[in-house]
């Protein structure tokens, strides 16, 4: 079905096109097209961080920024679902045009800067999911914060969404709000997850359980900053890493016009910068921490290359775009 509608979409903006595949997965959803039409993807449950997963794929923060499709996503196999970006004030990210597909490198440039509806609104809608498996929530500072005042922002949306989440990323690592990779460096790093920490600490006592907290990584740290990264998350007994987000690199191959546009790269080209950082991390955390890879995944061979690079679990999203439901079937069958 995807085959057929993606020439129809592809004619379409690229942001555009998303909104109506939003849309018409939500259609199907709710008229019991998507049980008919896509098959069950191959169960390989998995235990971490106290979370019991269906299965290892999982769908990537920014595909679902306000958690308007979950279930019917939740249809389409996955594992877990990540939603967000969130921040805790609605804003609405950065000019348009924002989204650049670059179709001969599988790859797409963005620059959205977490355009999303608020934490109040997210929150709302994950009250009312049915989906059975995983939820993740992806959380960022609204960008006219300080970075100075940046903690204040993550630590309203972990005491927003602790209720409605299975776990929390803090996305310290997009390229597209101006000084936000400045909170991934070593100390500020350590600052803010020591605060989510306490804040979490109450948050348990609050409602009885604990919520795995994790941090999304860039793939453009450098090995020292990669390995200043890897003691901090050792140090504080993270729960896990995600790794990667998208890349302000243009990796060879991707000598196209739009390469040239400012944002970050996701797609095929940058598989092979997020299955190096993953071997890295894993190198510097031993087997303890849980590490999602993500980036560039787009055939089951990709995902296969991530998993003996050390993650534990994967995540989709470019390779969805171009390769639709079926990818999910693909990687579970491993």
């Amino acid at each position: 079905m995807y085959s057929a509608l993606r020439p129809l979409l592809f004619r379409l903006d690229a942001e555009r096109a998303h909104r109506w595949t939003l849309r018409l997965l939500n259609a199907a959803h709710q008229l019991g097209i998507l049980q008919l039409a896509v098959p069950r993807a191959g169960a390989s449950p998995v235990e971490l961080m106290g979370l019991s997963f269906p299965n290892r794929v999982g769908l990537a923060a920014g595909y679902d920024k306000n958690a308007v499709c979950v279930d019917a996503l939740g249809a389409l196999g996955f594992g877990f679902i990540e939603v967000g970006t969130v921040t805790p004030r609605p804003q609405p990210g950065n000019a348009r045009p924002r989204i650049f597909r670059i179709r001969a490198a599988e790859a797409v440039i963005n620059r959205m800067g977490f355009p999303n509806e608020g934490v109040a609104a997210l929150c709302a809608r994950l009250r009312l999911r049915r989906f059975a498996g995983v939820c993740g929530v992806n959380i960022g500072k609204n960008a006219l914060t300080p970075l100075e005042q940046a903690e204040a922002d993550y630590g309203a949306c972990l005491r927003a969404v602790y209720p409605y989440a299975d776990y929390v990323a803090v996305n310290v690592s997009s390229p597209n709000t101006a000084g936000l990779r400045e909170l991934g460096e070593e100390a500020r790093l350590a600052r803010l997850l020591e605060s989510l920490l306490e804040t979490r600490s109450h948050l348990v006592t609050e409602h009885g359980r604990l919520v795995p907290l994790l941090v999304k990584l860039s793939p453009d740290l450098a090995d020292e900053q990669l390995a200043a990264t890897a003691a901090v998350v050792a140090k504080l007994r993270i729960d896990g890493v995600i790794a990667t987000n998208t890349t302000i690199r243009r990796p060879q191959g991707v000598e196209l016009p739009a390469a040239g546009e400012a944002g970050g790269l996701s797609g095929a080209p940058l598989l092979e910068l997020a299955t190096a950082t993953v071997r890295k991390l894993r190198a510097a955390l031993g087997a303890r921490v849980p590490i999602i890879g993500v980036g560039g995944i787009g055939s089951a061979a990709g995902a296969r290359q991530m998993f003996a690079a050390g993650a534990d679990l994967v995540q989709l999203y470019t390779g969805l775009v171009y390769r639709g439901p079926r990818l999910v079937r693909e990687i579970c069958q491993l």
